[in-house]
């Protein structure tokens, strides 16, 4: 998925699955997020969504050639280009090609080489993958595509699954997701990423099933002067209740220089502790937050008693009014509340 953002106000315009992505339980809060302050454009790619479905050339240089007709029938001059997932490359030939218009680039989740380009075992990954794709993809039983499901969004709950269930089948029929994601899989911008000219940043989540992280990493020491951002989390797609959403927000919006205080600004947090107080929210208990975000249950105390410090509560209202807080359902008490 490609987008760009010419910061030019607080209208959002999306091409994209417009009025399915608008319902969505997966893709919504990406829209609202992106959108606050920020004109987004995104498009279907071609033989996908609104886009015709009749495309026969699926290479990175068509690609890249779309994202250049979009970009021209935006009117956009100079913008920030947000590249997530197999979007990455695209965006990353772009920027390489284009550094004048480009203000900023941002990578989440992606990669410089495709599947079918790494090692003997992901290339044998990618095989089986694509095998899935062809005997499942269009079937009304889901259980071919929940493979893919699972990989993207393992942390979703049953309906964003079922729903990202069903928009796969809608996106692209069963041959069109063939070939495209068997293209994908040759892609190789190593030698276009060390020619990127403009300010990155790369994020990836740690234990993302479709995107290795090293590969993340790697992308970053590829491109010079990238700022590699790592997110504690799963999700290929980050949810809206994912802890690492609010980071990449705020990781986001400090890297374009927004006006709007970030996240973590107005929180007053480092993107650790708004990492944990995302998972107070979600009501896990301190243990629960260790084991998810690899950490002892005394560094996620001390980590709380910073947040508490910050927000000025303690007592036994405190944890409580820390995560209202982040929820944004209102201010905690004042400190020494009972």
């Amino acid at each position: 998925m490609n987008e760009t953002c010419d910061r030019c106000g607080p209208a959002v315009r999306a091409v994209y699955r417009a009025e399915f992505d608008w319902q969505s339980p997966v893709w919504r809060h990406w829209l609202e997020g992106l959108g606050e302050g920020c004109r987004v454009v995104r498009y279907d790619e071609r033989g996908c969504g609104l886009s015709d479905r009749a495309a026969g050339n699926f290479s990175l240089q068509a690609w890249v050639a779309d994202l250049e007709a979009v970009v021209d029938a935006a009117g956009l001059d100079r913008f920030a280009l947000l590249g997530i997932s197999h979007g990455g490359p695209i965006a990353i030939a772009y920027a390489a090609r284009h550094p004048e218009r480009v203000s900023h680039l941002v990578l989440y989740g992606t990669y410089a080489r495709g599947r079918l380009q790494r090692s003997a075992q992901a290339r044998e990954e990618a095989d089986l993958l694509i095998s899935l794709v062809r005997v499942g993809w269009g079937q009304a039983n889901p259980v071919f595509r929940r493979v893919f499901t699972t990989l993207f969004v393992p942390g979703a709950t049953s309906e964003q699954m079922d729903w990202f269930d069903e928009l796969q089948r809608v996106s692209a029929s069963p041959a069109t997701a063939e070939r495209i994601r068997r293209v994908r899989g040759e892609v190789d911008v190593t030698a276009l990423a060390s020619q990127v000219a403009v300010p990155t940043m790369v994020l990836h989540a740690r234990d993302d099933a479709v995107v290795p992280f090293a590969k993340g990493r790697l992308l970053a020491a590829l491109i010079p002067g990238a700022r590699f951002v790592p997110l504690t989390g799963r999700n290929h797609i980050l949810l809206a209740d994912d802890p690492a959403w609010a980071v990449f927000l705020a990781e986001f919006r400090e890297f374009l220089g927004r006006a709007e205080p970030a996240v973590a600004d107005k929180l007053h947090l480092s993107a650790r502790e708004l990492e944990v107080l995302g998972l107070v929210a979600r009501g896990l208990d301190n243990e629960g937050i260790a084991g998810r975000l690899n950490l002892s249950v005394r560094t996620v105390e001390r980590h709380l008693s910073n947040i508490y410090a910050k927000f000025g509560v303690s007592g036994k209202a405190a944890r409580a009014a820390a995560a209202a807080r982040f929820s944004g359902l209102g201010e905690p008490p004042a400190a020494g509340a009972p």
